[in-house]
């Protein structure tokens, strides 16, 4: 029994299905362009074994734990750790016993089809994972894991992964890239520069992140110039290190364009912690900006990470911390909002900003035409809730009329689960290839143009985008 089919998410439609499975063995074989993701940096440069399935697998995505939370299950039963240290279950076994019991939960989701291909492809198993066989596929997945070549380097090589991106703070010190770096490996692992931490101040612990990242780089981050040198040295470091882009998670996609003396003022505020919310989010917004001149002075891309309000459940971020599956999305506005930005920016051939959303109801309407006229904005591929087949076909359709397929940048995994990233652009390889498949028997498309696309799609967008 097979769990992933080989018609898996081909059209229904006995007149474009060929085509559409042309096109995607046309790419099937490409190199994996991983420009944006949560893998650990760690896992390349150590080179260690992976400990256990459940610790591979479970413990480490929210996209797995927010379901099962959903039914009622305990965090603390699949191994989450808290922030007080109180006791999670560690017995890599009896997660996995809990999991497989709850696997029913996923049908329809992506993390189904994302685990399935994972299973199938990865570790060999065919039989569905269910409460009778969770010990034998738990055994046949951890003594995979115990050999060399389920290592992380083996793993990238096997994935046919030619270049990595991770997603590191403005305050780490980066020595494992550096480790990398200087390693005989021949794999490809960039940092990408994250500051959130030391650009918005409602992030906890701002105004003592602001102190160390003077330390880290000696300037006066007490200051308005200071605190921006700071940054332009950081982003000088990080690039050192072969980082190609930097990503904002803010909550809005609010942009300011002030003076720099107003500026100057506004960080005056925040840095004694003064700033009222009004001024906070001013500031957030302000920095967006400021991070946009920077990358037409360095070169690095900049992603737009907006629309979440991060931790809705204030009782499960005291208890777990961030990233524990309550990130929720909400309303975005776009075109009001990056005006400041774009009369910045917008137009300067040198600038890169790369755009995603979780309001899917601003694809048709704001962020194709947007991106459809302006040379420093692309869009990102559907996003987290929705890098499902669905969200995937949804985004096509939305933007292609206005934004065509070259202002938009491929497809990133996105993901911390390391195992999971050939399955995820397998799917998106997949969805693409019948999406132009049906442009094609539409006479919307010509063949021949439908397997360029393919391939850029899959691979040549992505490089570009990213200046990888």
């Amino acid at each position: 029994m097979a769990l992933v089919d080989p018609n898996f998410l081909f059209p229904a439609d006995s007149s474009v299905r060929p085509l559409a499975r042309a096109l995607y063995e046309s790419v099937r074989g490409l190199p994996i362009v991983s420009p944006h993701g949560h893998t650990d940096p760690r896992w390349y440069a150590e080179d260690r074994l992976f400990p256990d399935p459940a610790q591979l697998l479970i413990v480490p995505d929210h996209y797995i734990f927010r379901m099962l939370f959903s039914q009622g299950e305990r965090l603390e039963d699949f191994g989450v750790p808290t922030l007080d240290g109180a006791p999670v279950e560690t017995d890599g076994r009896t997660i996995w016993r809990r999991f497989a019991k709850s696997y029913y939960l996923f049908r329809g989701t992506p993390t189904r089809a994302w685990l399935d291909y994972t299973l199938e492809t990865l570790f060999g198993l065919s039989e569905p994972l269910t409460a009778e066989t969770a010990d034998s596929h738990y055994d046949a997945i951890a003594g995979c894991l115990r050999t060399d070549a389920f290592r992380p380097r083996a793993l990238y090589e096997r994935f046919n992964i030619e270049v990595i991106a991770t997603t590191d703070g403005a305050l780490d010190d980066l020595a494992v890239h550096e480790a990398i770096r200087e390693s005989c490996w021949g794999g490809r692992v960039v940092p990408t520069y994250r500051p959130d931490a030391v650009v918005d101040p409602d992030f906890e612990g701002f105004l003592g992140h602001l102190d160390r990242l003077g330390a880290m780089t000696g300037e006066d981050t007490g200051n308005w110039k200071g605190y921006l040198d700071a940054h332009r040295q950081r982003r000088a470091t990080f690039k050192a290190l072969g980082a190609t882009a930097t990503d904002h998670g803010h909550p809005t996609a609010e942009t300011a364009n002030l003076g720099q003396a107003d500026a100057a003022r506004l960080f005056d505020r925040v840095r004694t912690g003064a700033a009222d919310a009004g001024e906070r989010a001013l500031f957030r917004a302000q920095m967006l900006t400021e991070m946009a001149r920077m990358g037409v002075d360095d070169g690095l891309v900049m992603q737009i990470h907006p629309g979440s309000l991060r931790n809705h459940s204030a009782s499960m971020f005291a208890r777990f911390g961030r990233d524990k599956g309550f990130d929720i999305p909400t309303r975005t506005d776009y075109v009001r909002a990056l005006q400041p930005l774009l009369d910045a920016v917008g137009t300067d051939p040198k600038a890169s900003v790369i755009l995603f959303t979780l309001d899917e109801t601003s694809y048709a309407r704001e962020l194709a035409p947007l991106a459809g006229v302006y040379p420093a904005l692309k869009l990102g591929p559907a996003w987290w809730f929705h890098d499902s087949p669905e969200g995937m076909r949804r985004f096509r359709e939305a933007t292609t009329e206005t934004a065509g397929f070259y202002n938009t940048v491929g497809f990133n995994d996105d993901t911390r689960a390391f195992p999971s990233i050939p399955a995820r652009h397998d799917v998106a390889r997949r969805v693409d290839c019948s999406f132009l498949a049906r442009l094609v028997t539409e006479h919307r498309l010509r063949e021949d143009e439908a397997y360029e696309l393919a391939s850029d799609l899959a691979y040549g967008l992505a490089k570009k985008a990213y200046r990888l």
